[in-house]
């Protein structure tokens, strides 16, 4: 079996090292993530500059890996169609820092990596943990977690067109209460804008992240569930066209226009 990992932390972040070590067990690896970090870039891709690709060898002898000056989309389309140059079987985006959650599929380069594996018909997962501190978490305990996980999920099939978003607690693999398939919690109004004065009175304003602080979400979605100590999946569709919308639109134009001179 045969992975490329990606990352939107860039390539010297803990967690995708992390990611590797748990993949090794599972199969081939190969490393195409950003040369520095590229959180919220979303699914943007690099048009009007060229992309270099500098291989780093971080990882180990038996780790084929390469730092990119573009973003967690330009590593997955840069790796499948030129670095790898085999068939990949799936595409890891993470071990991000900081749960994606809810309406952070929108914004996420974590997820955006693995959206632009579906669309190439790869499998894919996005793997996040539910911390936010580098300088206090222990890779050793999700790496733990993760590997049973990884071995329910590999030894079936991902539809596909189909990413896999998972988030791991930050709990040892004794005290998870188990893993569960669920929805995003679109209502969770995760970041807001904060307004801070300048010395001269210049009003700016800043996203500020009150996921420590929400109250008021719903209890079946992905936030209520990691917060008790689930690892939790949410399948999130990678095709844009919603064909059951398509006939009632095209109803609002059976009639011809009306051009009005």
């Amino acid at each position: 079996m045969r992975f490329l990992v990606t990352n939107d932390d860039g390539i010297f972040a803990p967690g995708v090292a992390a990611l590797v070590e748990v993949l090794q067990h599972f199969g081939e690896v190969y490393v195409v993530c950003p040369d520095q970090e590229r959180s919220a870039i979303s699914h943007s891709i690099t048009l009007r500059m060229p992309l270099k690709a500098t291989p780093v060898s971080v990882f180990g002898q038996n780790v084929r890996s390469w730092a990119v000056n573009g973003t967690p989309a330009d590593c997955v389309k840069l790796g499948v169609d030129v670095l790898v140059n085999k068939k990949v079987n799936y595409v890891f985006s993470g071990m991000n820092l900081g749960a994606n959650l809810g309406r952070d599929v929108h914004y996420s380069g974590t997820i955006a990596a693995a959206m632009e594996a579906a669309l190439l018909g790869i499998p894919a997962i996005s793997l996040s943990l539910n911390r936010y501190d580098i300088n206090t978490v222990d890779f050793s305990i999700p790496k733990r977690l993760l590997y049973d996980v990884l071995e329910s999920i590999l030894a079936n099939k991902i539809p596909k067109n189909i990413v896999l978003n998972m988030n791991l607690p930050y709990i040892s693999k004794e005290l998870c209460k188990g893993v569960k398939v669920v929805p995003l919690d679109l209502s969770v109004s995760r970041y807001r804008h904060v307004g801070i004065n300048d010395p001269s009175g210049q009003v700016f304003y800043w996203l500020k992240d009150h996921l420590p602080q929400l109250d008021n979400f719903k209890e079946v979605g992905d936030y209520a569930f990691l917060r008790e100590g689930y690892v939790t999946i949410t399948p999130i569709e990678g095709k844009m066209s919603e064909r059951k919308h398509i006939k009632k639109l095209q109803r609002f134009f059976e009639e011809p226009l009306q051009i009005n001179s």
